[in-house]
């Protein structure tokens, strides 16, 4: 069951917390409802930009390819987050590929309807700017990581990230609860599984992570921080 610090916590992560309820509310009263299976496209990257997505329950991945075709995990949502693209010409196409990882309520809202909203209610359309600007952000620290950082310090940054979305302090660390796979680990920064094999063994023996049945908690929060020249971002922006 999920207690009522859980949700306040959900809540200042996911973006929908830039909102306000009652704004929320309003957005949510233009949105229809679809219950999606797990590994199914919500869209995909060349499709037609015209609706936003609201994740009622569940996780979603975007995901971008590269000229080789190698997938690219760009960002996890999940309860509580709004996605898509917001283009302002008239024949935007997705960017990004968007799957659900387990089955998924999404809301989906039409771009015209929410240009009505918007018109409607001055408020809402200052919080929708600061989306806006808040996922820009979001997407531009993530290509930071891929190019900036080199693979180690990609994987740092990775390691917070997760820390701050899915993780748990315990007397040891911080326990990602989320199980997550080499091989899902090196789609995240774009590189070999082989690659991210070796740097979470140095990681391990530095003392900075346990791993224990594919479970990952941070031990040395300071070292991954000072590997990826963390700039110790707030955590709804700090996040997967």
């Amino acid at each position: 069951m999920t207690t009522a610090h859980q949700q306040t916590e959900c809540r200042s992560i996911c973006n929908s917390s830039l909102f306000s309820d009652d704004n929320l509310q309003k957005l949510q009263q233009i949105m229809y409802f679809q219950n999606l299976n797990a590994n199914v496209n919500v869209f995909r990257e060349g499709d037609s930009a015209g609706s936003l997505y609201f994740i009622q329950s569940g996780k979603v991945k975007l995901t971008k390819l590269s000229e080789e075709g190698k997938e690219y995990i760009m960002s996890l949502f999940h309860e509580g987050d709004f996605f898509g693209q917001l283009d302002p010409s008239p024949k935007a196409f997705h960017q990004f590929t968007a799957a659900t990882i387990e089955k998924c309520v999404v809301g989906v809202f039409q771009k015209s309807d929410l240009e009505v909203l918007l018109w409607q209610h001055g408020d809402l359309a200052i919080e929708f700017v600061n989306w806006m600007s808040f996922m820009h952000r979001l997407t531009q620290t993530k290509f930071r990581d891929l190019v900036m950082l080199g693979k180690p310090g990609a994987l740092c940054s990775t390691l917070i990230r997760l820390s701050n979305t899915y993780g748990r302090k315990d007397e040891k660390g911080i326990h990602i609860t989320m199980k997550l796979t080499n091989s899902e680990l090196a789609d995240y920064i774009g590189c070999a599984r082989e690659s991210v094999n070796r740097m979470l063994g140095d990681l391990r023996r530095a003392g900075a992570i346990l791993m224990n049945g594919g479970m990952i908690t941070i031990t040395n929060l300071s070292y991954l921080q000072a590997m990826c020249r963390c700039e110790l971002c707030p955590k709804n922006l700090c996040r997967m």
